[in-house]
Formats: structure tokens, C-alpha cells, sequence
């Protein structure tokens, strides 16, 4: 019988690791202005970041950053030092980023609905970036990680729950057409999590 050529597992390198960090932030930030341009929002931590902003007018990075300050207990404990290093690094980034966008991109028209979709498509494929090099965004995505390479449940199914409950919670906060785009995006965001993020997905 022949034999079989197992594939071999090469760890990321800190320079992978590092620009994977770089690039998946841009993403998600991008995708947060987008969704703050249009006066929506989406779900997990990042949803109650935008509530916070639009009810108090503080900046979306400040309430992300200190929304997840109570999540990195957690992250240590059962996910480990290197990914909650990660954690910290990818939340301090995007925090940082969603500032810097405004500052080179105004919008002189955007379609709401349009802003808030594509937003939330931008923002998955930067989770799933994330994802791929031992990160997340902190909040509720730490606790779906854990659960999910505990007990193999789907991170997106988890997610996704979640973020229901927090697009409806801003019922009051948005506009209802604005709502439904925005619980619309979430379910397209936690989509793209799922099929594309899932135990043995990957090698390494």
C-alpha cells in the first residue's frame, strides 16, 4: 500500500502572527465605521460599545476598550497568556483604528442599509483573521472560543444568540428600520463565522 504523505504542521510565525493582528483590526474597524456612519450597530461586545456611544456620545473605542477590561480573567484562566496578549493587542488596536479612520475618510453619501451589510461582511472576514492566529475581540468572542474548544460548541451558533439579544436590547435606541439592518448584519457576520470557523477546520 502506499504510503500517505501526512501534512505537516507549520506554526505561525510572530511576523505572521503580528501582521494577521495588523490587518484583521483595519478590517473590523472599518467595518465599525461603516456601521457607526449609518447609525446602526451589531451584536456581542462591540453592540454594547455602540449603545453606550450613542447614548452617552462617548467614542465607540473607549466603551470597546473598557467593556472588555472584566473579559481578560477569563481569557488567562482558560485560554492562556499568548492569546489573551493577542486579545489585548487586537481590542487596543481596533479601539485606536476606529479614531484614525474618521480622521482620512468622510462620507459625503452613504446608503444606510448598504454601510450597515457590507459593514458586517468586512467585520467577519476580520474575526475570521482573528480567529486564524489565536485572537479574538475579547467579550463575548472569548467566551465562545473557550466553550467552543471546550465542549465543541460552534462559536457563530453561540455568537449569534447573543447578538440577538443585543440588537433587540437597542430598540429604543435606533430607528426600527436601522434595527432590522442591523439584525440583518449580524446574522450575516455570525454566518461568515460559522462556516469558516469551526473545530478541525484547520491544521493549525
Amino acid at each position: 500500500m502506499d504510503n500517505v504523505i501526512q501534512p505537516v504542521k507549520v506554526p505561525h510565525t510572530f511576523i505572521e502572527d503580528a501582521l494577521a493582528l495588523l490587518f484583521g483590526t483595519l478590517m473590523v474597524s472599518f467595518g465599525v465605521m461603516l456601521l457607526k456612519s449609518a447609525g446602526a450597530l451589531t451584536g456581542s461586545t462591540a453592540g454594547i460599545a455602540f449603545l453606550l456611544s450613542y447614548l452617552t456620545h462617548a467614542s465607540f473605542g473607549l466603551a470597546f476598550f473598557l467593556i472588555n477590561l472584566p473579559f481578560y480573567w477569563l481569557a488567562v484562566k482558560r485560554m492562556g497568556w499568548a492569546f489573551t496578549l493577542k486579545t489585548f493587542s487586537a481590542v487596543g488596536l481596533v479601539s485606536l483604528f476606529t479614531h484614525l479612520h474618521t480622521l482620512f475618510i468622510h462620507f459625503s453619501a452613504l446608503d444606510p442599509f448598504y454601510a450597515t451589510l457590507f459593514g458586517n461582511v468586512i467585520m467577519g472576514i476580520g474575526f475570521i483573521v482573528l480567529f486564524r492566529h489565536k485572537a479574538s475581540l475579547g467579550g463575548v468572542n472569548i467566551l465562545a472560543l473557550w466553550l467552543q474548544d471546550r465542549y465543541g460548541i460552534r462559536a457563530g451558533k453561540l455568537q449569534m444568540a447573543v447578538d440577538t439579544c443585543v440588537v433587540l436590547a437597542s430598540l429604543f435606541v435606533v430607528p426600527l428600520p436601522m434595527l432590522a439592518a442591523s439584525v440583518a448584519g449580524a446574522a450575516i457576520l455570525n454566518l461568515i463565522i460559522a462556516m469558516n470557523h469551526r473545530p478541525g477546520r484547520y491544521a493549525v
